[in-house]
């Protein structure tokens, strides 16, 4: 998993509340269990017609939010199915970090396992950075993690709360597998200890 530690990009504004994740990857596309690839269908009934055309005015679709690494969303985002591939195809698109009032429990953990920084800030707060968002290409938001920050293309700024555990995790590219090799040293050091303590295991 890539470590986060400060992003400074372009921030794509989703007013919509309620964004769930059917919306965000649509059921046809999770016969996949690799993570890479889905991010062509990000959005996918939003992006496209059914005949596969681009939908003009859909925010992703138009520059300079295909290279968006930020969304600004509405509440409730990422409600709906516990599905996994909602932060892969995320990812997989580029977004690192998702900012909205509130988020579903299970996508919101997802996020931090799958590398991506879900950040709950008052509506307020919200609605300055979907302002900010909607400048385009010259508005750039700087996300920085260590000091929990958020702030707009013209320097107005806003701290958030996050887990220490998570906050540690993603500033060293943890994710689960990368935790427990942390212990690789105890695990092997305890498998060659029981090796001779029970040989016939």
């Amino acid at each position: 998993m890539d470590k986060f530690t400060t992003i400074t990009g372009i921030a794509a504004p989703m007013p919509l509340v309620n964004i769930d994740t059917d919306m965000i990857i649509p059921k046809q596309f999770l016969k996949t269990i690799q993570r890479s690839g889905l991010g062509k269908n990000l959005f996918d009934e939003m992006r496209y017609t059914q005949d596969g055309a681009e939908i003009a005015d859909f925010v992703l679709n138009r520059e300079p939010y295909r290279k968006a690494e930020i969304i600004v969303a509405g509440d409730n985002f990422g409600c709906g199915s516990s599905r996994e591939h909602a932060p892969w195809a995320l990812l997989d698109f580029g977004i690192r970090c998702v900012i909205s009032t509130s988020f579903a429990d299970i996508f919101f953990n997802n996020c931090f396992k799958n590398g991506i920084l879900p950040i709950v800030l008052p509506q307020e707060a919200v609605a300055v950075l979907m302002e900010d968002a909607q400048k385009g290409g010259n508005a750039r938001m700087i996300v920085d993690l260590e000091a929990q920050t958020v702030t707009t293309s013209e320097g107005q700024s806003f701290g958030f709360e996050v887990d220490p555990f998570r906050k540690h995790c993603l500033l060293n590219g943890l994710d689960d597998i990368g935790l427990t090799l942390e212990k690789a040293a105890s695990i092997d050091t305890f498998e060659a200890r029981a090796g001779l303590l029970r040989p016939w295991v």
